[in-house]
């Protein structure tokens, strides 16, 4: 296990190196003066010059690359051109909002789906099983943003159920002002992991360890959520594990529908004012959470069931 799991985080920072250097590249490649942008029209040349110096735009392409990966083994992820404060400072001062906003919409959706999945295929072909079938499909096309718009209008505006916007103070502040946002988040996973799961256990059912399970007399309950369940979640670690760029995207129109702080308001801000430090921060450290999570997904994948470990 510890091989298997030294062999995955190796490759997460080679995949994590790639990911970084082709977004550096691709920031630089957008048209336009960043310089310009960020100081104005009226702005003097030494003042520009200035500016351009302190963010490297006056070297080559690779040795600004280089610069940037030598400032990063440190820590360093440049100064913010308009306030003067460490980037790493703003990146990691908004980093836990848009986690607690992730990790609600996660905890929630996941137990709801895996409920749902879990007994729709305990119950194949039953009137239950029709309906969270339905449910689901109607879960899965339903998008954030449309279900951020009408959850604000429904509970915050007219019944007044929740706060509308904000992050609220102290932990049941906090509770009351996330729950809308994961709501919206998390919605259309219900129904993707509920069959996701359903067809899994499906699967599942019939393999020879639960036939074994139940000719030793088992009781039914424990079978499916012991026996078959550990290993149906499977794909699901997977799903959520790779579906966090997903996440990520959606935490951007929420953040902003709910006038939230968080990652994905700060790039946005950040990139409509070219604010080169600040958009590769963040990005550097969304990238960063996207390829960790993947590889937690595998190495818990390898824990639960160990023929993985051996996959090639």
């Amino acid at each position: 296990m510890l091989k298997y799991t030294a062999r995955r985080f190796a490759l997460a920072t080679l995949i994590l190196i790639v990911a970084v250097s082709a977004m550096f590249l691709m920031i630089r490649a957008v048209p336009g003066d960043p310089v310009q942008i960020m100081l104005g029209p009226r702005a003097t040349p030494e003042l520009q010059a200035k500016l351009i110096a302190q963010l490297g735009l006056d070297q080559p392409i690779w040795k600004q690359l280089i610069l940037f990966y030598g400032n990063l083994i440190q820590g360093d992820l440049g100064i913010d051109v308009f306030s003067g404060r460490s980037v790493t400072d703003i990146v990691f001062q908004q980093l836990p909002y848009t986690l607690e906003l992730i990790f609600s919409s996660v905890v929630w959706s996941a137990s709801l789906g895996i409920l749902l999945g879990a007994y729709a295929a305990a119950h194949p072909n039953s009137l239950m099983d029709r309906i969270a079938a339905a449910i689901s499909v109607s879960f899965v096309a339903a998008p954030a943003f449309v279900v951020a718009l009408l959850a604000l209008l429904v509970f915050a505006v007219s019944l007044k159920w929740f706060p509308a916007i904000g992050v609220g103070e102290g932990f049941w502040g906090r509770v009351n002002h996330v729950v809308l946002p994961a709501f919206a988040i998390g919605l259309s996973w219900v129904g993707y992991i509920a069959r996701l799961v359903r067809a899994s256990m499906l699967e599942v059912m019939g393999e020879s360890h639960i036939r074994t399970a139940r000719a030793f007399g088992i009781h039914e309950r424990r079978v499916v959520m012991v026996y078959a369940l550990r290993i149906a979640i499977l794909p699901v670690v997977t799903v959520i594990g790779v579906g966090m760029g997903f996440l990520l995207s959606s935490a951007v129109f929420t953040e902003i529908v709910f006038a939230r702080p968080g990652l994905g308001k700060l790039v946005i801000d950040s990139i409509t004012t070219r604010n080169y430090p600040i958009v590769m921060g963040a990005l550097l450290v969304s990238t960063g959470l996207f390829v960790l999570s993947t590889a937690f997904a595998d190495i818990i994948n390898a824990w639960l069931d160990p023929r993985a470990r051996s996959a090639k």
